[in-house]
């Protein structure tokens, strides 16, 4: 499989190793200082760049027909322009707030626990995240993904980083050198806490994830999550 790296941080370098390992080719690494060509060889991209050259990468992609795994957070108010223009182009997309297995299996986690917490009004719910310090996004895609599967089985409205009000979940973003990502929920009452947490040791899990997602999705037209990767839906 030839693969294009939109983003060559730290992240792309980690899944420049695990592709090559998996007998992957890379045929283009992409950063701000040089141009897409190259990319019309790839069978598959794979982004891990920052938010304001997310829906330029992904863009590139889908107008030449190639499918595009995106792991780029905080760029997700021009989601809907990308979905339609891959469903336009008749092209694959794949967006994931986390690509690490463990996380999406946590996700799950966390669901099925605001389903059980729910009826429960004595609890309050809040959540943590801890991030490197070169995250720009606060709180994490991940942190959002957690929070909205609460919001759906909740009488949350919304979720805030400071002052919540009763109706409001609270994310506390921390940002710590060195930290690939710690993600908590938090239950509490008068008489007791549950708490469910992830915590990622590197980026390899990432990255593996990032790589499994677009091997899954030669071949294959629509717009996709980890969640059909998985066949956790």
């Amino acid at each position: 499989m030839k693969i294009a790296l939109l983003g060559y941080g730290k992240m792309g370098i980690v899944i420049e190793k695990v592709a090559l390992e998996r007998g992957h080719s890379i045929v283009l690494r992409k950063s701000s200082s040089n141009s897409f060509d190259g990319l019309e060889t790839a069978d598959v991209a794979i982004d891990f760049s920052v938010p304001s050259s997310a829906v330029e990468n992904i863009t590139a992609c889908l107008e030449r027909g190639i499918p595009v795994i995106s792991g780029t957070t905080g760029w997700l108010d021009d989601y809907g322009k990308i979905t339609a223009l891959c469903a336009a182009k008749q092209g694959a997309f794949l967006y994931g707030s986390n690509f690490s297995l463990g996380v999406n299996l946590f996700f799950e986690l966390n669901r099925k626990l605001a389903q059980l917490m729910a009826p429960h009004a004595q609890y309050k719910v809040s959540m943590e995240e801890i991030h490197h310090t070169q995250k720009l996004d606060a709180p994490s895609g991940t942190a959002i993904s957690l929070a909205k599967d609460i919001l759906a089985n909740s009488s949350y409205t919304n979720w805030v980083l400071t002052n919540p009000k009763a109706d409001e979940l609270e994310i506390t973003a921390k940002r710590i050198e060195n930290v690939p990502g710690t993600h908590s929920v938090f239950y509490d009452s008068a008489v007791d806490h549950i708490e469910i947490k992830h915590t990622a040791h590197n980026r390899e899990g990432f990255a593996l994830g990032s790589v499994i997602a677009a091997e899954w999705i030669i071949g294959k037209t629509g717009i996709f999550s980890m969640k059909n990767v998985l066949q956790l839906e």
